[in-house]
């Protein structure tokens, strides 16, 4: 009896892992803009972003803007941010090398100082 108990537990658990895997993740994250950015620069970011799911595989969407309330983090004030949410865990792997991630990011650099505060959530 014991053993079908931890037989069944344990497939309870790994399927529980399976569907967290397989789970959609929201990639976030808080920048502090560069005090020189031109509206040129912040109409460029905001374009590019716009793109972004179009040229990223697995991503779904992206949110960009200004951040309701500043987020401190040490000596830095974040007062933006962007959220991206991708199809699954291989599909946020795989954005980090990806071409539209390069080409977005020389836009992205333009508007914010380096540093960000990051953060993923994933789906339950």
């Amino acid at each position: 009896m014991i053993r079908i108990v931890a037989v069944v537990f344990s497939l309870c658990l790994f399927a529980g892992a399976l569907s967290a895997a397989d789970g959609k993740v929201m990639h976030c994250f808080a920048f502090t803009a560069i005090e020189s950015a031109t509206p040129a620069d912040w109409d460029a970011f905001y374009k590019a972003s716009d793109a972004l799911p179009g040229k990223v595989p697995g991503l779904v969407h992206m949110w960009v803007g200004k951040l309701r309330r500043p987020l401190r983090a040490g000596d830095a004030m974040r007062q933006y941010g962007a959220c991206m949410e991708f199809k699954d865990e291989a599909a946020l792997k795989a954005y980090a090398d990806s071409a539209g991630r390069k080409e977005w990011f020389a836009v992205y650099e333009k508007v914010r100082v380096e540093g960000t505060t990051t953060y993923d959530i994933v789906e339950h």
